[in-house]
């Protein structure tokens, strides 16, 4: 089933800048068959239900192996079953 998603994802207690895990999620999210948009307050995701959630759940794997202790997710799903959700359909 094709979705659109936004996910924000706040690693807690990794310091004032938290850009390096940022641009791991980031790159761990560029690894997955899937069209990825990032901007200030988080990334727009387009892809397989499957593979969006597969890759969140690695993300987080990744980053608390890789230390951080805590990770809060806010992760928007939306799929439809008149015609594929896309995130170019979401612009104006």
């Amino acid at each position: 089933m094709q979705a659109t998603a936004e996910l924000q994802l706040i690693p807690l207690g990794a310091g004032v800048s938290v850009r390096p895990q940022i641009m791991r999620v980031i790159t761990l999210l560029q690894t997955y068959d899937l069209l990825i948009e990032t901007h200030a307050s988080g990334t727009n995701i387009e892809g397989e239900l499957h593979t969006i959630l597969a890759a969140v759940a690695a993300v987080h794997e990744t980053l608390h192996a890789e230390g951080i202790i805590r990770i809060v997710s806010y992760l928007k799903l939306e799929t439809r079953t008149d015609k594929p959700p896309t995130l170019a359909g979401k612009r104006l």
